[in-house]
């Protein structure tokens, strides 16, 4: 069983720099918060899920402190989405895209990580052999961030705001399109991932995708 730490999986995901920014009471406050959320969050506490457990715990942590310490909701979730975004790193994504053999790597690595990387709560639809063979596409039918949201009946706050980073991470890739038409957090059926990749020099425009 993975060791759920509050401090260590603070350091570890997203609010590193938010956390930062806390007083010392705050902190603690957000620290004893955390604690609550992994007892309540037990069935979801495994080694996969960790990562996002990372995530997901200290959001509803650090939004609760905010909020009792006189910000709104909408100034809470500002403060969240600005230091959650800003963590990203899409740059490693978008150097490997610019190498040809992106989309038949796509293929076999990242069906891998989110298997590897996801423990109960999540599913997937794989579409590896797609023909043509310069897309792939990939089908999220169950979902960790919105059981939890759900639960705590803030999906509307925070999940648009952790499909987002899809965005970021995806929506700017070499020579590749990202599309995406719905979420489940964003009360859609599924959440659907589709790469379409272009030949360099070749013209394209970039599909708006939630």
């Amino acid at each position: 069983m993975k060791k759920y730490k509050p401090l260590k999986m603070i350091n570890k995901g997203r609010y590193r720099q938010c956390y930062a920014t806390l007083n010392k009471t705050q902190q603690q406050q957000v620290l004893g918060r955390m604690e609550q959320l992994i007892s309540e969050n037990r069935q979801w506490c495994d080694r996969g899920n960790y990562g996002h457990l990372c995530n997901i715990l200290p959001t509803l942590a650090i939004d609760a402190v905010l909020q009792a310490s006189g910000h709104s909701p909408d100034q809470s979730l500002s403060i969240l989405s600005h230091h959650m975004w800003a963590a990203l790193k899409p740059e490693g994504m978008q150097r490997l895209a610019q190498r040809s053999f992106f989309m038949p790597l796509m293929k076999v690595v990242v069906p891998l990580g989110f298997n590897l990387k996801s423990g109960r709560g999540w599913n997937y639809v794989w579409h590896k052999d797609t023909d043509p063979s310069n897309q792939f596409h990939f089908e999220c039918t169950e979902c960790l961030y919105k059981h939890i949201f759900d639960h705590y009946g803030v999906t509307h706050r925070f999940g648009p705001m952790f499909c987002h980073s899809d965005i970021i991470n995806y929506g700017a890739l070499p020579h590749t399109d990202f599309i995406r038409t719905q979420t489940l957090c964003q009360g859609g059926q599924l959440c659907d991932f589709c790469f379409v990749r272009h030949q360099p020099g070749e013209e394209w425009n970039r599909t708006p995708s939630i």
